[in-house]
């Protein structure tokens, strides 16, 4: 029988990046379902499972997916706070194949800039039982803005 010893280990890192569009329309890269699907997740060999969002404080967004007929994936966030066009916070759990990796508060800032935007997410993680790192999520994530980047210079 196989055990898992139990551990947390708690990360924090920010993010920053400039975008070339204005706050709404930044904002509304998480706002709106059909475009969100754009930009989150979606890799090469990802094959999409469960996806829904409802965008309001109290509402839940989950976005689940299978890598490479390996690894399932299964994102499920809880909005706090969302003021249009200026911040997000939510708290977010993620699973992999069914084991709980992590609990996370997630705040996402879009502040007005002469060119564009200039987005700041910080993330406060607890990390479960080592089967992810904060280094591992930073880098996750720095992949998720990154693809967010993309998408918003190519609108």
């Amino acid at each position: 029988m196989n055990t898992v010893t139990r551990s947390v280990k708690h990360a924090q890192f920010t993010i920053e990046r400039e975008l070339p569009v204005a706050p709404s329309v930044a904002f509304q890269a998480f706002a709106d379902p059909e475009i969100k699907s754009r930009w989150f997740g979606g890799e090469e060999g990802w094959e999409q499972g469960e996806v829904s969002l409802d965008f309001r404080v109290g509402g839940q967004e989950v976005n689940e997916g299978t890598f490479e007929g390996k690894m399932t994936s299964r994102f499920v966030a809880t909005y706090t706070d969302i003021i249009d066009d200026e911040r997000l916070v939510y708290t977010y759990d993620m699973w992999i194949n069914g084991a709980h990796i992590s609990t996370s508060v997630a705040t996402w800032e879009f502040e007005p800039t002469s060119t564009g935007t200039k987005l700041t997410l910080v993330e406060f993680g607890a990390h479960l039982d080592g089967f992810d790192t904060g280094a591992q999520r930073e880098e996750g994530t720095r992949e998720l803005v990154d693809a967010l980047v993309r998408y918003l210079s190519a609108a």
